[in-house]
């Protein structure tokens, strides 16, 4: 499988459906497609679960269904994939930062695997060659040429052969992709924790779907509590259940000191430095971990809906 070449099946057929997401398009002259799906177009529900599943380079599927996380009750964004390694750490977490003069964006998609500019693919021991690329910027501005051109560069294409989507967080279509990771932040947890993430045979998570926030940085705040506060994920394993029983306390969010506050609190009081705030906060408020070797099933932390609804609420 081919990452890239799963995606851009998909993206290269964008035009035909943009006026039912509301989407709009700009090509650089260059020949780069650039799908504003939320920074300036107005998007939806519709064109978030496409953004999500193309982070996932089609490896997964994107639902929002009713839910309820103890007394909040409302739309959850759920995600499965039988392709947890790949479609989530190879392509969908959000570890390449993309900046260029005074234009920034965190890049996330199966672009990432042909730039393989992150330690993380020397782990995963995964690189792929493609002749074209697909990417999502999380970002308030659509990329000038330039960027694109970067880009291009980087993946070793030409800028005709890239397409890139691009949205805000404060955005509807940037708040589902973003809530959509439920499953990327237990797996990256639990490959920093050391564990050899070839094991996880398939994963499910869900998470509540927050209020689109007026700005960026309150939208930030909200996104990330919907996981870390929200989110409940199930991982199907091939593992030894005393390593599960040991792994399992460090894996949901309330492992982290930091846990119990929302978000946009956390970050002010730590000088607004993601650097500085615990790593072990970024994961689901629960984990459960199914061994397919033994049949047993084991659970792990808590969601915190009080939280949730102080930070929905600001």
């Amino acid at each position: 499988m081919n990452l890239n070449q799963l995606a851009w099946r998909r993206c290269d057929r964008l035009m035909a459906v943009a006026d039912r997401l509301r989407i709009t398009l700009a090509q650089t002259p260059e020949g780069t497609r650039v799908f504003d799906f939320g920074v300036e177009a107005v998007g939806g529900l519709t064109a978030g679960r496409f953004l999500a599943e193309a982070c996932l380079a089609t490896l997964g599927d994107v639902s929002i269904v009713p839910g309820s996380v103890g007394d909040w009750t409302g739309p959850v964004v759920t995600v499965e994939t039988d392709h947890p390694r790949l479609a989530c750490m190879a392509s969908q977490y959000a570890g390449w930062q993309i900046a260029r003069d005074k234009y920034f964006a965190m890049g996330s998609g199966p672009m990432r695997a042909v730039a393989g500019r992150e330690p993380l693919f020397e782990k995963l021991g995964f690189r792929e060659t493609s002749d074209r690329v697909v990417g999502i910027l999380e970002t308030g501005k659509l990329p000038p040429a330039e960027v694109c051109g970067q880009i291009a560069e980087q993946c070793q294409v030409t800028p005709d052969h890239v397409i890139l989507l691009v949205a805000r967080t404060a955005s509807l279509a940037g708040t589902v992709q973003v809530v959509a990771r439920s499953v990327e932040t237990a797996l990256h947890k639990m490959h920093e924790l050391g564990f050899d993430l070839a094991s996880v045979v398939s994963g499910f998570g869900a998470a509540p779907l927050p209020p689109v926030a007026a700005d960026d940085l309150v939208g930030i705040g909200r996104t990330n509590d919907a996981i870390l506060y929200g989110g409940q994920v199930t991982l199907w394993v091939q593992a030894d259940d005393d390593q599960l029983a040991e792994l399992g306390p460090k894996i949901p969010s309330n492992s982290s000191s930091d846990f119990g506050e929302p978000f946009a609190a956390i970050f002010e009081r730590s000088g607004r430095d993601f650097y500085k705030i615990d790593p072990l906060l970024f994961s689901p408020a629960e984990v459960t971990l199914v061994n397919l070797a033994s049949g047993r099933r084991h659970r792990f932390g808590t969601p915190r809906p009080d939280v949730l609804a102080r930070s929905f609420a600001t």
